[in-house]
């Protein structure tokens, strides 16, 4: 019962590690994670990694 459920966390970890790397690699694609500078820019980044579906879909979430 226990090793199911420790099982189930840690693959549970794996894909949300997996969503967050291709996350990153669409919203760099997209140029979203370049210039850094400005917390809108930040967020925007922060928004197209986590909503990279959208970013797929042609989606703009640039702030600002």
């Amino acid at each position: 019962m226990l090793g199911k459920l420790v099982m189930r966390s840690f693959v549970g970890k794996i894909l949300v590690g997996i969503y967050l790397v291709v996350g990153v690699v669409v919203a760099s694609s997209h140029h979203y994670l370049s210039h850094l500078g400005k917390v809108t820019a930040i967020l925007s980044a922060v928004l197209a990694v986590l909503l990279w579906p959208l970013v797929l879909f042609g989606v703009k979430l640039h702030i600002g």
